[in-house]
């Protein structure tokens, strides 16, 4: 049997292979898939292949590459050691863009009232609960997120579900700014984070916000939004850079004593263990369900995964205009 696998064979180079599918494991699943989210910010660094030797990032980015980690399949054959599963079942992994995976668990079981368009969300939805726990977010919080692609109208909706006073929202797209107001940003600045201060200042009392997210990834704006920090308050590295050599400390750190804290996949400390990836997912899908949290209106782009190359060509050109861009496996 044979399976179309997306591959970026060298920098900026992307192909549909024809492979050989896997075979099933005896402690795991086969299973087809049916949609994939790209994680945009992500693959178009592994697509691009710009990093600082020695990060993680060029650890990890070797060609041939795999990208994607955010798949949704339905099992088509169970593994004789797997218990809890069956043909059919709709599940979530963190496979590759491959049109057959063989996954092992944990995976999460699909609830019948989550479409596979939602539940393609759940990693970059788990990202996200992971910087909101690591924030220490509480009711009532002044919150400001940088970059609002899509980890940060997931931290946005967050912000709203745990009950921030206000969540002020920065970006330079409108669009995504609209987006982000209709999902729970109390107010919006369109523009550079370098002029958001008088922003803040304006809908914070003066106090400043008692935690910012930055979910651009960009070294250059981690210094400009430790200025939006108020004194003891906390910055989120929840972006992640490829040039980490590049970002620099302001005095904030010292005068002002703000806290940094970053935050890596779904990475918790011993104390929220408890909060398996698995669990995190679910929460999630219960937020969905219940109406907490929307993201099928995030989806702005879906493809064919013959598209691939044009597809990750147009997210290198100009990320602004899109959110959730799928592949969809069916069209195959």
């Amino acid at each position: 049997m044979q399976s179309k696998n997306i591959v970026f064979t060298g920098k900026q180079q992307v192909e549909l292979r024809s492979e050989e599918a896997p075979a099933l494991p005896a402690d795991g699943l086969l299973a087809r898939t049916q949609v994939s989210l790209i994680s945009t910010g992500t693959e178009s660094i592994c697509y691009r292949g710009e990093m600082d030797e020695g990060t993680h990032w060029a650890n990890w980015v070797k060609y041939p590459f795999y990208p994607g980690y955010s798949n949704v399949a339905v099992v088509e054959e169970v593994g004789a050691a797997v218990q809890g599963f069956a043909p059919g079942d709709r599940i979530f992994s963190t496979a590759n863009h491959r049109q057959i995976i063989a996954v092992k668990p944990p995976v999460v079981k699909i609830p019948a009232g989550i479409s596979d368009e939602e539940a393609a969300w759940s990693k970059l939805a788990t990202i996200a609960q992971t910087a909101v726990r690591r924030a220490e977010l509480r009711m009532g919080a002044r919150v400001v997120v940088i970059g609002l692609g899509p980890l940060g109208q997931l931290l946005v909706q967050y912000a709203r579900v745990v009950g921030a006073e206000e969540i002020l929202a920065v970006d330079l797209a409108p669009g995504r700014l609209e987006t982000a107001g209709a999902h729970g940003a109390t107010q919006t600045f369109a523009g550079s984070v370098a002029d958001a201060l008088p922003f803040v200042q304006e809908h914070t009392d003066g106090r400043l916000a008692d935690v910012v997210f930055d979910a651009t990834g960009h070294y250059a704006v981690f210094p400009l939004a430790l200025k939006l920090v108020r004194n003891f308050g906390t910055m989120m590295l929840t972006g992640d850079s490829p040039h980490p050599s590049k970002q620099t400390l302001r005095a904030d750190v010292i005068t002002r004593q703000v806290s940094i804290r970053g935050t890596h996949n779904e990475n918790l400390p011993p104390d929220q263990a408890e909060w398996t990836p698995a669990r995190q997912a679910q929460l999630f899908h219960a937020y969905v369900a219940r109406g907490q949290m929307r993201v099928d209106d995030l989806i702005t782009s879906r493809f064919s995964p013959a598209e691939a190359p044009d597809v990750y060509a147009m997210l290198l050109e100009n990320r602004t205009e899109t959110l959730g861009v799928l592949f969809d496996w069916r069209q195959l």
